[in-house]
């Protein structure tokens, strides 16, 4: 029976052969690689995927598609995980963890934001998601593009773009060009933030108003004194600091708060 794309879903089925074969390559999977796909869908990337491995584990929120996986394949070949994908825990799968999956658009920012707080048990991803948000994700200081998605996803992983990919690959066709990127985590020695926590709070105020001067956008957390010892200029904007200045303004800021207890 033919699959009817759900809207809800966010569902575009990849159909290209030459772009699935690409997105393989790129990946290079394995036979003894611990790899999970979100959003098997109809298979473009689970095929080629399964052909190679010993064992997938895929999640996938549509029950009928969960359901016709597990038919079609052995549960000792394919794992199906049925259930919504922000809601999963990566940590009941092995470590060393490859990600892969063409992301649903509709949830692909807090999505990667889920998985950002799993990076230590992950090996690398290959995502496809809209160009739009793999530029951002990309993006360096000094554009617009630039902004709290890609400064908390710099910190934790080294993004590259693979390859731009049409709407006429997909069916039905989506209304935005796409894009390949691969992510991998950075190592624990680079992940220099005092607190993660502290330093997402420090990301969000500077960018809410990104056209807002530091001084105003983070008015409450430093005063002239504070820019000076960081050496920040406070008439900068949040798109005019690197990732590492950020991670400097957290780890100021606990440090300051750590003081003031004592």
């Amino acid at each position: 029976m033919k699959h009817v794309p759900r809207k809800r879903f966010g569902q575009h089925f990849l159909t290209d052969q030459a772009v699935i074969a690409d997105i393989v390559a790129a990946i290079l999977p394995q036979a003894d690689d611990a790899m999970v796909e979100i959003g098997p869908g109809l298979e473009a990337l689970t095929a080629p995927l399964c052909s190679v491995l010993d064992h997938l584990d895929v999640i996938e929120i549509d029950r009928d598609i969960a359901a016709r996986l597990q038919h079609a394949y052995p549960s000792e070949r394919l794992s199906v995980h049925t259930g919504d994908v922000l809601e999963f825990d990566f940590s009941t799968l092995p470590p060393n963890l490859r990600v892969v999956g063409n992301l649903p658009y509709n949830i692909s920012t807090p999505l990667l934001f889920h998985l950002a707080r799993y990076a230590g048990r992950i090996q690398d991803m290959h995502f496809m998601l809209q160009k739009e948000v793999v530029e951002r994700m990309v993006a360096g200081p000094g554009g617009g593009d630039y902004g709290r998605l890609s400064v908390m996803l710099q910190y934790r992983f080294d993004m590259q773009l693979l390859l731009h990919v049409p709407p006429d690959a997909f069916s039905p066709p989506p209304k935005v060009d796409s894009a390949v990127v691969r992510m991998l985590p950075h190592p624990p020695e680079k992940l220099t933030a005092t607190s993660e926590t502290v330093l997402a709070q420090v990301v969000r105020r500077a960018f809410a108003q990104r056209r807002k001067t530091l001084r105003n956008s983070l008015s409450g957390l430093l005063q002239a004194a504070d820019y000076a010892a960081l050496g920040i200029a406070p008439i900068l904007r949040a798109e005019n600091l690197a990732v590492a200045d950020f991670v400097a303004i957290g780890n100021y800021l606990c440090e300051k708060e750590k003081m003031t207890r004592n």
